[in-house]
């Protein structure tokens, strides 16, 4: 005998969200991150790799500390992730202007691969716009920059990615 789920209709408001909002987030960001990681995964970068590099192009030659503050992320973070693009020869670590600091930029082949991983990166963006509807992305744009915003850490502490 099959056990049929029902609803708790009792206990249900239309007005009030239901479910857990960190489960809905990480399902919907890992399906979308899917979506990017097969167009990027054709040049070897992650997608996160890829938005580090594109980072180090635009920002570069920049402070180990002024990227981690840029990209929300810990120093700590930022070092362990820039790990493999060095060993891969897209970005350098150079020396900075005292012993403790260091300076990052894109080497020629770095360059070369950002801009191969960035057609790869709209192929996959149009993609999402297609699917979804320009409407619907544009809408999810803008909830995602105000729920941002309103959960901002205070102090201007870093997220970690």
């Amino acid at each position: 005998m099959k056990t049929e789920v029902k609803p708790d209709i009792a206990n249900f408001h239309p007005d009030k969200p239901q479910g857990c909002t960190n489960l809905k987030l990480r399902q919907l960001m890992r399906r979308v991150a899917q979506h990017y990681d097969v167009e990027l995964a054709k040049t070897g970068l992650k997608t996160t790799q890829y938005s580090l590099l594109s980072h180090v192009v635009k920002l570069g030659p920049i402070r180990a500390v002024d990227l981690a503050g840029v990209m929300r992320m810990s120093t700590s973070t930022l070092s362990r992730n820039l790990q493999p693009l060095a060993a891969m020869g897209v970005i350098e670590i150079l020396p900075g202007a005292d012993a403790r600091s260091r300076l990052i930029s894109a080497t020629e082949a770095g360059q070369h691969k950002r801009t191969e991983a960035q057609r790869k990166w709209r192929i996959a963006q149009e993609g999402i716009n297609q699917t979804l509807g320009a409407q619907r992305v544009l809408a999810l744009h803008a909830l995602i920059d105000e729920s941002l915003e309103l959960l901002s850490p205070a102090d201007g502490e870093n997220d970690d990615v």
